[in-house]
């Protein structure tokens, strides 16, 4: 393991008092209520990309969540930031809906997810599932990865994505 990593597996990010209450102790963002106004997405006036809503309470957290990246979020960021894939826009630690997303691509609608350890416990699956679901259903698609994938196989990973591009522009 590198320098860079042991570093960042021995010092996790941390969010700082300030947040400690946006999360729970399962790691997870608080729900808002249903009907909140984050349940529904807009279309644009050009109508070229529906803009999901999302709780404003997020834009912070996100904000801190981006100064305290995983190297395997940072990694996959080297390659994803300044249209390198294929010409598309990605933003990074993006709220959408009552969520954070690590990665997300407006005009594919593609959420791209990094699954370290935080994500193997029975209860964190769960909680990945119904948060998959929810944005699922506002039309958002998902592709995982796992941060040993990221850092072990980062071609691999990139040429997933890129076939995810090739394959969602036939539909």
């Amino acid at each position: 393991m590198s320098e860079l990593e042991d570093s960042i597996e021995s010092n996790p990010p941390s969010l700082g008092k300030e947040h400690s209450d946006l999360i729970s102790a399962s790691g997870d963002l608080p729900t808002p209520p249903v009907g909140h106004p984050s349940e529904e997405g807009i279309l644009t006036p050009s109508g070229r990309r529906e803009i999901i809503e999302y709780e404003r309470y997020l834009k912070e957290l996100a904000r801190k969540l981006r100064q305290n990246m995983t190297l395997g979020e940072v990694l996959l960021w080297q390659r994803l930031k300044r249209k390198q894939m294929r010409g598309y826009d990605f933003d990074r630690q993006r709220p959408i809906d009552r969520y954070i997303v690590d990665f997300y691509c407006k005009d594919l609608k593609l959420a791209i997810e990094i699954d370290g350890r935080s994500h193997d416990g029975e209860e964190a699956k769960i909680n990945d599932d119904i948060r998959q679901e929810r944005l699922e259903s506002l039309g958002v698609r998902f592709l995982r990865f796992t941060d040993a994938d990221v850092k072990r196989n980062m071609e691999m990973v990139v040429d997933s994505i890129d076939r995810w591009i090739d394959e969602s522009s036939l539909k």
